[in-house]
Order: C-alpha cells, then structure tokens, then sequence
C-alpha cells in the first residue's frame, strides 16, 4: 500500500508541477513578490496531495518564537518536504540555496525568481562575502532568511560539521537567529521514493540575540538544533510504532 500510494504521489506531483510551471510561465516576469504567492500557492497545493494521497500532514510548533522585523532561520534540512512548507509557513522567506538549484526546471526559475540566495559552493572565498551581500537588502525589507547550516539534506539520526555560513550572516545583519527542528526524514527520505504516512513536525526555537562571538553561537546553535531533532525523531518514531502495532484495547471474545 506504502508503495502503491508512494507512485500515485510522484506520478501526480510531477504531473501537476508541470502544467502549474507551464501556465505560471508568466509569474516570472512579473515582480518578485507575486512570484512568490504563485510559487506559495503551488507548495501549499501539493501538501494537499501529500495529505490526500498519502496520509502525510504536517505540525508546526513554536510560530511565537520568531521575530518581528526580520530575523535568520537556521533549520535542520532532512528532506525535499523542508523547502515546500518554508513559504507556506513563513510567507515571503529568502532561502540560501546551493546555485545548482536555479537551473532545474519550473522550480528553480521561480525560486530565483521570488528572491532565494544562491551560492556556488566552488566558489572558495568569495562565496561566504557574496551571500552576505545579498543578503543585506533582504534584511532591510524584514523579510526572514533561512539557512541549512549543515549546507545539505541529512538522513535522521546523521549529522555533519556545521558551516559557517550561519555564523557570517549572524555578525554581518546582527539579526536575531531562531534554530530550527524537523524530523521530516523519517516520512520523505532524501532522494527517497517512499514518502509515509504520519505527521512531519517542525519547531522553532527561542531566539539566540545578536552579539554572540562565533564559537559561542555555533556550538550553543548546534546543541539545540540537534537536542531537538532527536526528540522530534523520538517523537516521530514512537507514532510509528503505534500506527503499526495491533488494535489497543480490542474486546476479547466472549466466553
């Protein structure tokens, strides 16, 4: 049944990408802001499907904990489902994005399009001044901007070094920074077929205020990113096992 509902989704995704991409051609032309709703109004479409099809519906905790007037958003990245509910949830976010993401079809022409900051990892030095410097006129328009410190989608349970991306953005826009939790892995694994039924949450954190030294930041960042997540795997994992186990509380047979 995982299977069948997994094909019914991709088959109706891809389906539905395409002719939204194809009749929203003109959206990419237009400003940047109404980019933006079309692209919202697409992502929250196919957390419909998502629903509908395969019995995947989605938490969001800790809304009170970001900011007004703009703030940086570092979240554990676990899966695809991550970039689709970031505007959904936050309406006009600006995601840092690897460059390679502009160029994949529909997708990435409105990604650029509605105002993500891409950056090429190739680029040595450079790149860490050049996402700072786009960043800056996003923070004057209060927008919020998002950030995978790790830099990749992370299997659950898995870490790697965190970046230090998050570190420069924090020193050079002096926003607050609000860490974030996900434990979407477990339903829509990365480059997975599979997506489960259950319930993805995400959390956000209280804010860490500006003026943090670096070493400070990153390692208190780390600590309650990661702490989070594994409870949210816990969280998500104990459901499971519920949802899978035998009826509790089924009537034994009369004598």
């Amino acid at each position: 049944m995982i299977w069948a509902r997994a094909l019914a989704f991709n088959f109706a995704f891809f389906a539905w990408t395409a002719i939204v991409g194809a009749v929203g051609l003109p959206f990419l032309v237009a400003p940047r802001a109404a980019a933006m709703r079309f692209g919202r109004a697409w992502a929250r479409s196919v957390l419909v499907l998502l629903r509908i099809i395969v019995g995947l519906d989605y938490q969001i905790r800790g809304l009170e904990h970001i900011p007004r007037g703009g703030c940086i958003i570092a979240m554990k990245h676990q899966s695809a489902w991550d970039a689709l509910i970031l505007p959904v949830v936050l309406g006009d976010p600006a995601c840092v994005v690897k460059r390679e993401l502009l160029f994949v079809p529909f997708y990435g022409w409105y990604a650029a399009r509605a105002g993500s900051i891409a950056i090429d990892r190739k680029a040595g030095a450079g790149t860490l001044r050049r996402m700072v410097a786009a960043a800056r006129p996003i923070a004057a328009q209060r927008r919020p901007i998002v950030i995978f410190p790790e830099g990749t989608r992370v299997a659950p349970g898995a870490r790697l070094p965190y970046q230090p991306g998050v570190a420069a953005l924090y020193r050079a826009l002096a926003l607050p920074l609000v860490p974030a939790a996900v434990n979407s892995g477990l339903f829509w694994g990365r480059r997975s077929f599979l997506k489960r039924p259950g319930r993805i949450v995400l959390e956000f954190l209280e804010p860490m205020p500006s003026g943090r030294s670096r070493r400070r930041l990153m390692a208190e960042l780390e600590q309650r990113v990661e702490s989070a997540t594994a409870a949210l795997l816990r969280e998500g994992e104990a459901l499971n096992e519920v949802r899978c186990s035998p009826e509790v509380g089924a009537r034994s047979p009369q004598a």
